[in-house]
Parts: C-alpha cells; sequence; structure tokens
C-alpha cells in the first residue's frame, strides 16, 4: 500500500514499490512526536463517553501527530540522499500520563525508474 509522497519521498508499507528496484539501501529512519491531551477535548470525550460515538478531537490529534512523524521520517530519509521509505510502521508509547509518542519508521532506500 502507497502511503504516499511527501517532498519526493515515496513512503509505503510494503517491501517493495511495484515496476521500481532498490539500487541503494540506507537503513532505518524514524520520525516521531509526543503529544498531550487537550483539556477542551478531554471535557468533550468525556461527555462522549456517555452517549458512545467517536472522539473526534482525538481523532484529529492522532492524524496530526502520524503526519507530523511521516513527514520527519521522510525528512530524515531525504537527508541521506533516499527517495522512498518503505515497509513503514507505527508504534505509540506512553511517555507520561496524558502524553505519548507517535513514532513512524521504515527503511530509507534508492529507487531506480523501473524493476527489470
Amino acid at each position: 500500500m502507497l502511503l504516499g509522497d511527501i517532498s519526493g519521498i515515496t513512503i509505503t508499507n510494503v517491501e517493495a514499490v511495484p515496476g521500481r528496484k532498490v539500487t541503494e539501501h540506507y537503513g532505518v529512519v524514524q520520525g516521531s512526536t509526543v503529544r498531550a491531551k487537550h483539556v477542551g477535548r478531554d471535557i468533550m470525550a468525556g461527555l462522549k463517553n456517555l452517549v458512545g460515538g467517536e472522539l473526534k478531537g482525538y481523532t484529529q490529534l492522532l492524524q496530526d501527530a502520524r503526519k507530523d512523524a511521516v513527514e520527519r521520517m521522510a525528512r530524515q530519509a531525504s537527508e541521506l540522499g533516499a527517495n522512498a521509505v518503505i515497509n513503514v510502521r507505527f508504534a505509540t508509547s506512553s511517555v507520561t500520563q496524558g502524553a505519548a509518542e507517535i513514532l513512524a519508521y521504515g527503511t530509507a532506500v534508492k529507487l531506480g525508474d523501473d524493476a527489470h
């Protein structure tokens, strides 16, 4: 699955990009961000817990965090000379009560024009 193209860096969660050959390998790259919950979101989440449904404030918080982590990972790959990051994965961990780290990591590579 192709996750996107950020500043000329192809980002994917699979081992290879169809039609493209890996010509250089630069190793693991990563990007992360630590986000804290917001009081306003906590109040709305508490109210939503009473009636059920999606906690949209937290959904947006996590989407923004993943986007920032992927952009930082892509920047690191670009600095190494890569034009793609393959095998991208996400991880999260609690840093302190009310704050979590979102980590994006993958393998920085140089892709050629075709696989043949």
